[in-house]
């Protein structure tokens, strides 16, 4: 499902080794070549069997410069001479790389003034590190001046002991010459002596306490002289990061200014005639990003000044100080729960099962399955529960609600365009669930229903329904105490192709918050299965949505990466632009369907950049720092012996007392699949399967007998021309239980609508009007 990764580079010593990818030319593009840093050299071979006899190249990185280009790109260059192009396979590996690399040029920066006897060469030609690494040089020369200091230290102390035990001897030794009582002159010289040596005892202590003294005031102070040299450094740090960013944002504009004053003849003459990267000019790096990319994006961002929003004055773009309020309700604190009554507080939430049994090993026999296909129709065809996983297609859908909370702070907006960016988040996030999901869900039978009540933990109450069986059509309807509600009917069409097998769920999805009264529409994308013949399976999403609110005529266009082998973008990747009606961006969105989603305000757009493939110019958008507004949850451990679950999927199976008979939950072969009895489970969905069947020959004939009846009246009722509610029912007449069947007045398309009644019936315990379909 991922680009093969390359082996983590490993250290060994002073040595950093392991593939990079190195541009070659236009026409090889990236090739994977193994690097080797040592001693301040980076050199390259073709492969690791070249080390001992040919290198392709080294740089010394004394004089080097090491810059960024993206996630995953960075270039080396010597000044002119040599260029390395690089791109590692991840972020984290790049990063790995450039902070070996800064470590070496820091270290290589240390010992050329060494073996250089002028020294003067050094500072004016080594350029400035990158923030945070950078620093190595100083940091060192603090740390050797504090080991001075502290010898110093420790000589003072020496000689404090020396002082004190030799005076004390020197005091001895004149108190037994004072106690032989000479007389005459030498006694008069010994007292002399005395004296001047009390003298210097006093002096000598008086010059130890002081030393003492200035020491320990030393060691008080030497705390807070840390501090504040790390204050020092630390806005050091920040100024160096703020001019490394002003340096990127001049980057990229000069790019796209480039890129929209450069002509279709021009760029053509550059991909033909141009230099290889490998020996590229200053001019040919500021359009490699882009030659260098398989699948150009519909736009470009580029970070803004993160004070542009502050300065109400401005009016670039039509940008003014009274939307900055936006921002701050982006960046909410989760939601209190919102509780009907305090006796409702009181009550214990639920407990919910957290594992299920895990799934046994069974082996699948192709064969066994392949030959009951022949001379016989597909749709009578028994498929085991091999394929499966034990929950059906409602529950799947239910399972949507896995992010409710995205539509909870939707609610809570106050701008429709803020709005939008949550709802986008939501119609992305229900597919994080299915990167490892390769089972098939059950498929319901006709009249099956599923609810999902988290009223009391989450708000909310859900309930689906199998409303047709040709074509299989499921709708979904879901209210909230929030003040959000949910409704979709989707129907499901696939195509086989041999390799892979392409699902594409047909149907539109309502939300409707009350408050504001907006109205969003959206339908889902294509999910293709890989590798349906051989390999292992895996799963990708594809195609473009369009969430609309049809209240203000806001819209915001996502689209979903197909997985390309050669693409330089993260697999999965999803991006999107939130506008007004009138086509006006106010936020961008980027991030994958698997992992998570940002979003970005737009504080200025322009055409630039490179021309697209139908000679478009690329739109740029000047944004503001990323900001986190969908993370997918971790899945529970032990997942993998579970089908994948999410701690919610776990516990939709979960059995509860008074749901309707036709609920999934009651469903005897999912149940059994559930428990690990996978032959019992196959026996019992193809006595379920068969069971279906009958009824609906039942009800063909019930309806075709109708059908007669009917045309006979004709003959003589005139009435039933005009009335078409007189006329035949249709081939197949079955009636759902909870939902009409109407006209969407959004959409124009027929649709199930809720139509109530379920949870009044939970509410009494009854359930006549089920159908027996278990």
């Amino acid at each position: 499902m991922s680009e093969p990764k390359s082996p983590t580079p490993t250290p060994a010593g002073d040595t950093y080794k392991g593939w990079v990818f190195k541009w070659t030319n236009y026409i090889k593009g990236y090739q994977r070549r193994w690097f080797v840093l040592s001693n301040g050299l980076l050199s390259y071979y073709r492969t690791q069997a070249e080390m001992g006899h040919t290198c392709r190249g080294t740089i010394n990185l004394a004089t080097a410069t090491i810059t960024v280009d993206d996630a995953c790109n960075f270039v080396i260059s010597n000044g002119g001479a040599q260029t390395y192009h690089l791109k590692a396979s991840c972020e984290v590996e790049r990063q790995r790389w450039i902070t070996a690399l800064e470590l070496a040029k820091a270290k290589a920066a240390r010992m050329q003034p060494e073996s250089d006897d002028s020294g003067d060469d050094f500072p004016s030609s080594s350029p400035p590190a990158a923030p945070g690494q950078g620093g190595g040089s100083q940091n060192s020369e603090v740390q050797s001046a504090l080991r001075t200091l502290g010898s110093k230290v420790e000589d003072l102390s020496t000689c404090n002991d020396l002082i004190s035990k030799h005076g004390s001897a020197l005091q001895r030794s004149l108190s037994e010459l004072d106690s032989l009582r000479l007389t005459g002159e030498a006694g008069e010289k010994i007292r002399q002596v005395t004296e001047r040596a009390t003298l210097f005892r006093i002096t000598s202590n008086a010059m130890i306490n002081a030393c003492q003294d200035f020491l320990a005031l030393a060691q008080a102070h030497s705390k807070r002289w840390q501090k504040a040299l790390q204050a020092e450094r630390d806005q050091r740090v920040r100024l160096e990061e703020t001019l490394e960013q002003l340096a990127k944002q001049h980057n990229h504009l000069e790019r796209a200014f480039r890129g929209a004053s450069q002509s279709n003849a021009t760029a053509d003459n550059k991909s033909s005639a141009g230099p290889g990267k490998g020996e590229a000019s200053d001019e040919d790096e500021d359009h490699e990003f882009f030659d260098a990319m398989e699948e150009a994006p519909e736009f470009i961002t580029v970070p803004a000044d993160p004070h542009f929003h502050k300065r109400s004055s401005s009016n670039i773009s039509g940008f003014n100080s009274e939307m900055c309020p936006d921002d701050q309700s982006l960046n909410e604190e989760p939601l209190a729960m919102n509780q009907e009554s305090p006796s409702q507080e009181l009550m214990p939430l639920k407990k919910r099962r957290t594992r299920i049994s895990d799934k046994p090993n069974y082996s699948l026999n192709l064969w066994s399955i392949m030959k009951n296909c022949i001379g016989k129709e597909l749709s009578k065809i028994p498929m085991p529960v091999n394929f499966n996983e034990p929950i059906s297609m409602l529950q799947r859908l239910s399972e949507d609600l896995e992010y409710h909370e995205l539509l909870d702070k939707a609610s809570k907006c106050q701008s429709s365009l803020e709005q939008m960016c949550y709802v986008a988040a939501f119609s992305v996030s229900s597919y994080s669930t299915t990167v490892h999901r390769t089972g098939k869900p059950f498929n319901p039978l006709l009249g099956e229903t599923y609810e999902l009540d988290r009223r009391r933990d989450s708000g909310y109450r859900s309930l689906c329904e199998q409303v047709s069986h040709h074509p299989p059509a499921a709708a979904h309807h879901v209210i909230s105490d929030r003040g959000w509600t949910l409704r979709q009917e989707i129907t499901v069409a696939s195509k086989f192709r041999g390799k892979y097998l392409s699902i594409m769920p047909l149907g539109t999805i309502h939300a409707i918050f009350e408050k504001a009264n907006n109205h969003y529409t959206w339908k889902k994308v294509t999910t293709t299965v890989h590798n349906i013949i051989v390999g292992k399976l895996w799963i990708d999403q594809s195609g473009e949505i369009d969430v609309v609110n049809h209240t203000t005529g806001d819209r915001c266009h996502l689209k979903f990466a197909p997985y390309s082998y050669f693409s330089r973008d993260v697999a999965r990747k999803v991006t999107g632009v939130v506008m007004d009606k009138d086509s006006k961006a106010h936020y961008v969105l980027s991030g994958t369907w698997d992992e998570k989603m940002e979003f970005s305000r737009v504080m200025q757009s322009s055409l630039g950049g490179e021309n697209g493939t139908e000679g478009k110019q690329k739109t740029v958008y000047q944004t503001l720092k990323a900001r986190e507004v969908w993370k997918r949850n971790p899945l529970p451990e032990g997942a993998e012996t579970m089908y994948y679950f999410t701690s919610l999927a776990l516990t939709l199976n979960e059995y509860e007392d008074g749901i309707a008979p036709t609920d999934s939950r009651r469903r005897p072969d999912q149940r059994l699949m559930e428990e690990g009895r996978w032959d019992e489970a196959n026996s019992e969905k193809q006595r379920l399967e068969e069971k279906q069947r009958i009824v609906r020959r039942e009800r063909e004939r019930e309806a075709a007998s109708q059908r007669t009846s009917s045309q006979s009246e004709e003959a003589v009722d005139e009435d039933s021309l005009t009335d078409p509610s007189l006329k035949s029912a249709p081939h197949d007449s079955h009636l759902a239980l909870w939902f009409d069947r109407c006209e969407d007045q959004i959409t124009g398309e027929q649709v199930h609508i809720y139509k109530g009644g379920y949870w009044e019936a939970k509410d009494r315990g009854s359930w006549e009007g089920c159908p027996d379909i278990y």
